[in-house]
């Protein structure tokens, strides 16, 4: 696909004066302004145009947020009638008809047997807030501090939330492995690394000498993100609703990027069968707009009035926004559209990996995509082992994406798996597009040498610079 030149607009001349002006002004923990140095001043769908006249695929939504991709019909006319209303925008956690609607829609989302014995509590507008109330409350309410994570994890960037997240460091989480089928750590993947997996975190609970006294929750992602696209085997996590529930441990869904029909169902949880004691739910469920929620049991409730709280757990905005984008979600089963379409780009980008041996490998759920680099030259692998992670090469395609009018991320243990996260209203025709332009820029950037980084060093670590959960 070839290269095009933006288009003149107005703003076309401002547009490298904005970006300097932002990096002169912004903190230096901004990221994806650093490698999408784009300027957007409309958009709409799938579609951003930026100050310089070019147009963008946007297949990072938000990091996940924008499940009806932007400015949506439903969300902009929930904003405006909310606008129009006269009704308050700022009520702290007062009870108002826009957060009734909103509640009354999601726990009709919700898996039954946690809507029917539910309370919500909402937190600070980031997901990571929400985090942070998932791992306060399941100690409040067992007693008990220590909290079981898992290897890969990404579950935000408050104190909290990055002690339970992969790259932790002096931290009172016992950290467990999570199942990977491509770089399994026992190095056999498949349904055997799970069941591996799973039978290490029963031994250590139950051996008497494990030095992991009873945990106050486990916290897990269905579908690691940032971890790298890592869909959790349906599988392994029964095992894990087994091993907690039978130990009286509470299970702890991060729902954060996962929900709200991303994977191909409502909530990622839905694939396993599996209820959580809790649920922490932001991104999409706000319909662009910041909200951050727990749903648990409600014999888990035994807060005291303000142990959390939080000035603006109150966005009346994002509640009407994400009211109507739930719903919209829901009767249009947008969620089926994506298990439908994603299954049919795995399959489309298992042809690219077939072309190029720099495609280590594919994986996913619904529409939420991961492509791995890596570096099929090397020559000193141990036997049967995948090839080492290739980040500068996922940068420089990355980089060629971008050049070719498509927004993608770039996450795993190394920044060499890029991500996919399109939304939900996808079309086949967009699809078609995308893929297209990722598999140019695959092809652009392994004609061009990279340098053999070592993956453990001197590469991006998604702990430290990763979005705002």
């Amino acid at each position: 696909m070839a290269v095009t030149e933006p288009a003149p607009t107005a703003l076309s001349g401002a547009h490298e004066g904005i970006l300097r002006r932002q990096s002169l002004r912004e903190s230096a923990a901004r990221t994806y302004a650093r490698s999408l140095p784009i300027v957007p001043v409309r958009a709409r769908g799938l579609t951003i145009e930026g100050a310089d006249g070019r147009r963008y695929l946007d297949c990072l939504s938000g990091a996940g947020t924008l499940a009806l991709g932007h400015n949506h019909p439903v969300v902009l006319e929930a904003i405006r009638k909310v606008l129009d209303s006269g009704a308050p925008l700022h009520v702290l956690d007062l009870a108002t008809p826009v957060k009734d609607a909103f509640t009354t829609e999601l726990f009709a989302t919700l898996p039954r047997q946690l809507a029917d014995h539910a309370r919500i509590q909402f937190c600070g507008p980031a997901g990571t807030d929400a985090v942070e109330a998932a791992l306060k409350l399941v100690r409040m309410a067992t007693g008990r501090t220590g909290m079981l994570a898992f290897t890969g994890a990404y579950h935000g960037m408050t104190a909290g939330a990055l002690a339970v997240s992969g790259g932790a460091r002096d931290v009172e989480v016992t950290r467990l492995p999570y199942p990977h089928n491509y770089r399994c750590p026992y190095g056999v993947g498949g349904e055997r690394g799970a069941e591996l997996a799973a039978r290490w975190t029963e031994n250590l609970l139950d051996d008497p000498k494990g030095g992991v006294p009873a945990p106050a929750g486990m916290i897990l992602e269905p579908v690691q993100g940032e971890g790298g696209v890592n869909p959790a085997p349906d599988a392994w996590m029964r095992r894990m609703r087994e091993i907690t529930a039978s130990r009286s441990i509470p299970l702890i869904a991060d729902e954060v990027q996962t929900g709200v029909g991303r994977t191909g169902t409502f909530w990622a949880v839905e694939h396993s069968g599996v209820v959580p004691d809790v649920m922490v739910l932001s991104k999409a469920i706000g319909g662009s707009l910041p909200l951050a929620v727990i749903v648990y049991r409600d014999d888990l409730d035994t807060w005291k009035p303000g142990a959390h709280a939080g000035t603006f757990r109150g966005n009346q905005l994002a509640m009407a926004a994400g009211a109507a984008t739930l719903a919209h979600v829901r009767e249009n089963r947008l969620a089926d559209r994506a298990a439908v379409l994603g299954a049919r780009m795995l399959g489309q980008l298992q042809g690219l990996a077939a072309e190029h041996p720099c495609v280590g490998d594919v994986r996913g759920r619904g529409l939420m995509i991961g492509v791995e680099l890596v570096a099929p030259e090397r020559e000193d692998l141990g036997s049967g082992s995948p090839p080492p992670p290739a980040p500068a090469l996922a940068a420089a395609v990355q980089q060629e994406c971008l050049r070719r009018g498509l927004i993608v991320e770039l996450g795993g243990r190394h920044s060499s798996v890029v991500r996919l996260l399109p939304p939900l209203t996808l079309t086949d025709e967009q699809a078609v597009a995308v893929l297209d332009r990722l598999a140019d820029a695959v092809a652009a950037a392994a004609r061009t040498p990279h340098p053999r980084a070592d993956p453990g060093a001197g590469v991006r670590h998604r702990a430290g610079t990763g979005p705002a959960h």
